[in-house]
């Protein structure tokens, strides 16, 4: 009875042990967000997660005729037309080599991420961090996105991505609860 009562302890503290370890690792929720819709979903995700919050902020902000989708000139348009536009960012993180764990969030811009997280992509050293995207749109999926942020960054450990417009705190801790980092 005595063997079996402390195997029953050992394999709970080793499911315990398991937990700990996912909730322990140093996560960071970073995101750009040009209307405040991909911040909200950020704030509460970094509070689920329990993870430091960092807003990817553009040196220049963008005002309402830069993000005119309909204005071919406008500023969102030409960086989007433009693969090789790397729109300067603010506030670089210095302790970047912290985290294990990065949510990146974005809207969706021209079906796929804005090239200011190309910015930040580039921006640091990615090796041994799982990197996971997370969007908010419109009407678009995130599906582009996902496909051309692993294509341009191969060598990132890349988990599956998510469109969370109008994500529910539960909704975000169930996705988390999903995730295996």
């Amino acid at each position: 009875m005595a063997a079996l009562l402390a195997m029953s302890l050992s394999a709970c503290s080793q499911g315990n042990k398991a937990k700990q370890s996912k909730d322990m690792k140093k996560v960071l929720v970073t995101y750009f967000s040009a209307t405040g819709t991909t911040k909200g979903v950020a704030q509460q995700l970094a509070e689920v997660t329990g993870g430091t919050l960092h807003e990817i902020k553009p040196a220049q902000p963008y005002t309402d005729a830069d993000l005119d989708w309909r204005d071919k000139q406008s500023r969102s348009s030409v960086e989007m037309q433009n693969k090789s536009s790397r729109p300067a960012i603010t506030d670089k993180l210095s302790n970047m080599q912290d985290y294990e764990v990065i949510y990146v969030g974005f809207p969706i811009w021209w079906y796929t991420c804005p090239t200011i997280i190309n910015t930040f992509m580039e921006a640091y050293d990615f090796k041994g961090k799982t990197v996971i995207p997370f969007a908010t749109s419109g009407g678009s999926t995130i599906t582009k996105a996902c496909e051309d942020l692993k294509a341009a960054y191969p060598d990132v450990n890349w988990k599956e991505g998510k469109l969370l417009n109008r994500a529910s705190k539960k909704e975000l801790e169930n996705w988390v609860k999903t995730l295996d980092y």
